[in-house]
């Protein structure tokens, strides 16, 4: 009698692929898919149909006029069923062409491909924090049942089986990544215990929220075959404890060259104009993280400094000293959508002028 795992792991012949088309639901964090079979091996994303589900069912669409329409944008290959199945990450319309309202990502490539934005080939790091949680408590991994651990100190980048709980996870995580296709650029354990991170980038514009939309997705897929829960709720435990950020790192062509520190200091000007409406689109329950403490700034006040990991912005030490290169913008939460941060950021320092602030 074949075993469950003798199925899964079955070679196709792959005259046919299995598409596994991802799109983000109503909540905003929700992340939804479903699979179809295509005639073959598909290499560029126009090639893909669109598709459509149930928007009455994820809270994007009325029963009434429940269908709502995906449309590819973006391909990786697929680490669970591998050969050549694939991810799809797709954007949400309605069936007369209109994005729906939680398809975020539309006006952030309205806004990427600005000449002015694309000119400039705008970069963005992001280091993306979760918290794994014990499913049936929900409860951070390896702490004791309604207890705590040791207080914070030996878990950052800690190692041994009293300060690193989830790493299998991790690293399972990591390498399908770089199976995908995606650009991860590292991992870490943080502060607080059960918690971790991982970097996607540099990527430019628009594929920074494609590849980190890809890179949660997959990692929710690990967790569900681990039986952990993940969450990037940006507070998960109240108390002297780390919240969980997004903090995204920038730069432009600009900024990279010879001079771009001044560039950077007028970008950072300008976001600190703009900085309630930037913490307005930086995710939600923000206010319970940035609180001053943690390696935070407080939520109500705009600063940035030079390897300040208290500040709203922080510029790098070698940038600083080559006079050109990136900063780090540290407000950002956990749950933040990308598309949001990175195109808001884009059209700050890019597009945005100060006169214009009364039209805005």
């Amino acid at each position: 009698m074949s075993l469950l795992t003798d199925l899964l792991n079955l070679d196709l012949d792959e005259k046919e692929i299995i598409a596994e088309y991802i799109w983000i639901g109503g909540s905003g964090m929700d992340i939804r898919s479903k699979a179809r079979t295509l005639p073959g091996p598909v290499k560029h994303v126009k090639d893909l149909p669109n598709w459509n589900f149930d928007g009455s069912s994820t809270g994007q669409a009325p029963g009434q006029d429940s269908e709502v329409i995906i449309y590819p944008q973006a391909i990786f290959k697929d680490p669970f069923r591998r050969g050549h199945n694939i991810l799809v990450i797709c954007d949400t319309y309605t069936p007369a062409g209109e994005p729906i309202p939680t398809n975020k990502r539309f006006e952030a490539a309205k806004i990427f491909s600005e000449k002015k934005v694309a000119d400039e080939e705008p970069w963005f790091g992001i280091e993306q924090e979760y918290t794994l949680l014990q499913k049936d408590v929900k409860w951070p991994l390896g702490w004791p049942i309604n207890g705590y651990p040791g207080p914070q100190g030996p878990y950052y980048c800690g190692t041994g089986a009293d300060k690193a709980w989830g790493r299998d996870i991790v690293n399972a995580h990591y390498k399908a990544c770089i199976y995908a296709g995606i650009k991860i650029s590292g991992i870490n354990g943080e502060v607080m215990p059960g918690q971790w991170e991982f970097q996607v980038g540099p990527c430019v514009g628009i594929s920074s929220g494609d590849q980190l939309w890809a890179a949660r997705y997959i990692l929710e897929r690990i967790t569900e075959i681990a039986g952990v829960v993940v969450t990037f709720d940006p507070k998960p435990i109240q108390g002297d404890w780390n919240g969980a950020g997004a903090h995204t790192n920038y730069s432009t062509k600009s900024m990279r060259e010879e001079g771009g520190f001044e560039i950077i200091k007028k970008a950072i000007e300008k976001l600190g104009l703009r900085h309630k409406e930037h913490i307005a689109a930086y995710g939600e329950g923000n206010e319970r993280r940035l609180t001053g403490r943690h390696e935070t700034a407080d939520i109500h006040t705009f600063s940035w400094g030079v390897a300040n990991r208290g500040a709203s912005i922080r510029v790098g030490r070698d940038t600083e000293r080559e006079g050109k290169g990136y900063f780090e913008d540290r407000r950002p939460a956990s749950n933040m959508d990308p598309y949001i941060v990175t195109s808001l950021i884009a059209k700050t320092t890019l597009l945005w002028e100060p006169s214009n602030c009364i039209l805005l």
